[in-house]
């Protein structure tokens, strides 16, 4: 799930994506209503946690011009204000879900994980192919009924490709899926965890590498 954390507090914000990426999130980071518009513009989030009140743009004029941009992505607002007229006219302005300062992180975790549920398309309970079978939901992998302990990373990697049903996917869209913003776009990360992979999968070889495209299951 690919989360964008805006929010003018920097303790708060940098807490809340350090929190988000241990459950396995990709997690950006934006300190004002400005910068949130420009990432929301060249990246397609599942999730925003968008702060009510911020600097430069506020937060209601962000969620205003996601709705004309007919964006995709789900809005949990947060807010120091907690009454119920605050929290419709949150709603209002298009946000999915409302959640006032102070807050439980747990509670958090479970209404981003249901806004990016709802975000995403439809799919199977279970995903299988090639001998292999991964359960999005239990985080478990087995091949020909053989568990497979997989890190988060590889699980990410893996499941992408089970998605892809046999279709190539490339290194960018793997960066952009299982990872965030700041990783290196030239970094070898894709190819060293495909390796560990690989590995853990073993014989005969599930997933194929095409030259200059990308990797396919």
């Amino acid at each position: 799930m690919r989360v964008l954390v805006v929010e003018d507090e920097r303790v708060l914000a940098d807490a809340i994506a350090t929190g988000l990426r241990r459950e396995a999130m990709a997690v950006d980071v934006a300190y004002d209503g400005a910068a949130a518009l420009e990432k929301t513009g060249y990246i397609d989030y599942d999730v925003i946690v968008l702060d009510r009140d911020l600097p430069k743009v506020h937060g209601d004029q962000v969620a205003r011009e996601l709705v004309t941009q007919r964006s995709g992505s789900r809005i949990i607002m947060l807010t120091a204000a907690g009454d119920v007229d605050d929290k419709v006219e949150g709603l209002e302005l298009g946000a999915d879900d409302y959640l006032a300062k102070p807050f439980a992180f747990m509670e958090l975790v479970a209404r981003v994980r249901a806004l990016g549920r709802r975000s995403a398309p439809p799919l199977p309970p279970v995903l299988e192919r090639a001998g292999i079978r991964l359960d999005p939901g239990k985080r478990l992998v087995a091949r020909e009924g053989k568990e497979i302990a997989l890190t988060k990373k590889e699980f990410a990697v893996l499941e992408e490709l089970m998605r892809a049903e046999g279709a190539v996917v490339s290194q960018e869209d793997l960066l952009d899926k299982a990872w965030d913003e700041h990783i290196d776009p030239f970094t070898n990360v894709v190819r060293v965890t495909m390796m560990t992979l690989r590995k853990k999968l073993g014989e005969p070889q599930a997933i194929e590498t095409v030259p200059g495209v990308g990797y396919r299951l």
